[in-house]
């Protein structure tokens, strides 16, 4: 069955401070959601998704939910679970911060239905963490993870690249660092200059340079690659983009793109497709013309933005056609390179 969020978004709340790079009214379009409203939003996502073929989860986003009060906490969860008891929905999710976890909370946590805890963990490097004035040490990161992961719980990482202090090595140390834990979820953000933040002041007066896009892409791609390599699911990368988020004067600066994590994953196909197009020249000699062939639905990934990467492969190998055939037999993520004439494209 397919999975699927209903999202509770309550910005800000629990936050100790406000973190430099942080906006989340803004990047979430949402107020707060007090716990009489929960109800309502439930009710109006389930009117819209088939309960037969879906696995449904309250995901309580956007906040640190356990570090409001255990009060607060209890009005929230005591909302939504009825649907839990009725068997709507299969669990409740919560995203928090590294240094707001305990074994008594998590206890509390798991006999309401809390099954998943995405932490935000953002870098395992201490310099970045303090320049991004997160108020916490990997070393909390770690433990927090542990006492997580001794529980009930799946565990979710949430890691973001381009923070003040950060590079593409501490960027690899991070994705190491974290495959280490063995989450069963990753999320992956570039750093946006959002408005009205801190970060906003800093790029203004030149002191802080965000990553080009080329850059995010480049360095999430290679992230992503490693922990494929560990069967680590990777379920977002790049912000959601939500209306507030696109609207003008909310993104001051940064690789935000609407399909960012297609766009890391063109990336992957395109170094793939270079590996596979050289071991054929070398064994075969050169072609003026190839053949790329994938599974029918990974063609937007092989061919990239506005054909992109063909145009960029073509011009490489000096190869005068190139063409995507497509073989449902192929598994997904998968490239074969040929000389074979019949070609769909």
């Amino acid at each position: 069955m397919k999975h699927i969020n209903i999202p509770i978004f309550i910005p800000h709340l629990g936050c100790p401070f406000t973190c430099l790079f942080c906006n989340q009214r803004r990047i979430s379009a949402a107020q707060e959601v007090k716990p009489k409203n929960v109800i309502a939003i439930v009710e109006e996502h389930l009117s819209t998704i088939d309960s037969t073929k879906h696995q449904i989860e309250i995901a309580f986003f956007g906040g640190n939910f356990t570090a409001l009060s255990q009060g607060l906490q209890e009005s929230y969860l005591k909302a939504v679970n009825p649907y839990l008891q009725r068997n709507i929905i299969s669990s409740i999710r919560i995203s928090t911060r590294p240094d707001c976890i305990s074994a008594a909370n998590l206890r509390f946590l798991a006999a309401w239905g809390v099954r998943t805890i995405e932490l935000g963990v953002q870098s395992f490097n201490d310099d970045v963490l303090k320049a991004s004035e997160r108020g916490y040490l990997s070393v909390d990161v770690f433990k927090a993870c542990h006492l997580i992961c001794e529980q009930v719980f799946k565990l979710g990482l949430q890691l973001m690249i381009g923070l003040p202090g950060d590079n593409y090595q501490r960027d690899m140390e991070s994705t190491q660092q974290a495959i280490a834990l063995h989450p069963d979820m990753i999320r992956i953000y570039p750093t946006l200059v959002i408005a009205d933040t801190e970060l906003e002041h800093m790029y203004a007066q030149g002191r802080y340079k965000p990553l080009s896009l080329e850059e995010a892409v480049k360095i999430t791609a290679d992230m992503l690659k490693q922990f494929q390599a560990q069967s680590i699911p990777v379920i977002r990368m790049g912000l959601q983009p939500s209306e507030e988020l696109r609207s003008p004067g909310t993104i001051i600066a940064g690789p935000f793109h609407p399909a960012f994590g297609e766009l890391v994953e063109q990336e992957i196909f395109k170094e793939q497709a270079h590996k596979a197009i050289k071991s054929f020249m070398m064994a075969n000699g050169p072609h003026k013309t190839i053949s790329i062939i994938v599974h029918p639905k990974d063609i937007s990934k092989m061919t990239g933005h506005k054909r992109k990467t063909v145009s960029y492969l073509k011009e490489f190998y000096e190869i005068d056609e190139l063409k995507i055939r497509t073989n449902t037999t192929l598994p997904r993520n998968t490239i074969e390179v040929d000389e074979a004439e019949s070609t769909v494209s």
